[in-house]
């Protein structure tokens, strides 16, 4: 039986990795949209999200059984209730970038007020921790769930200039306020899916120490 559990326990790993990557990517690729003002990429991010709601329904489902039928206890309980919340925040990330690719379509083909540079670094960074943070579950390893915290910090310093930029400028030309607006609501999505990101490394930390801490 305890065979059959790890086995199992195993699948929903690797289901929860592929998960993380269907993550960055459509995190890559909504900014990718916005950056390249590409109406049909950002279509196609609403069918990337269809995807990752799915595959949290069916890591819901495959935990559920498990909980039922193997009766896990102490840390192997704490590992599948991770589970189950990691996938919230990574549905909730894909959420994010749907946002974004509706940012992209409802700016069309308006000129850009201003070349996308600080948010492609903050898309970058938020992908980085998604990563960390599947790295340090399948790993156990606190020091790397821990980086995703300073990770956070730097994503909300760009997020800051962002906005600080962007009312600056909105304050000299009130011609581009939509435009600008729309702007700051990307950088914050992004901020968002860092502190989803964040999260996840918080609940980390739980399976390995069984305390809830806070790393931000």
């Amino acid at each position: 039986m305890r065979n059959q559990f790890h086995n199992q326990l195993k699948e929903l790993n690797l289901k929860l990795l592929k998960m993380g990557a269907m993550v960055q990517e459509i995190i890559n690729e909504s900014v990718k949209s916005l950056a390249n003002q590409d109406l049909e990429l950002a279509r196609k991010i609403y069918v990337m999200d269809d995807a990752i709601d799915e595959m949290e329904l069916e890591i819901e489902m495959d935990c559920m059984n498990l909980i039922a039928l193997q009766q896990p206890l102490a840390k192997d309980l704490r590992v599948i209730g991770t589970i189950l919340k990691m996938i919230t925040d990574l549905e909730r990330m894909g959420d994010h970038a749907v946002n974004i690719a509706k940012v992209t379509i409802e700016i069309g083909d308006e000129k850009l007020i201003k070349p996308l540079i600080d948010i492609p670094r903050m898309a970058k960074l938020s992908q980085e921790m998604v990563k960390k943070c599947l790295d340090a579950f399948m790993t156990l390893d606190v020091d790397l769930a821990r980086e995703v915290a300073n990770d956070d910090e730097a994503v909300d310093e760009i997020y800051e200039e962002i906005y600080t930029e962007l009312i600056n400028m909105m304050i000299e030309n009130r011609m581009i306020v939509k435009q600008a607006t729309n702007l700051i609501f990307v950088g914050r999505y992004l901020e968002r899916i860092a502190d989803h990101a964040t999260n996840i490394g918080e609940r980390i930390i739980y399976i390995v120490t069984g305390e809830n801490v806070e790393i931000n």
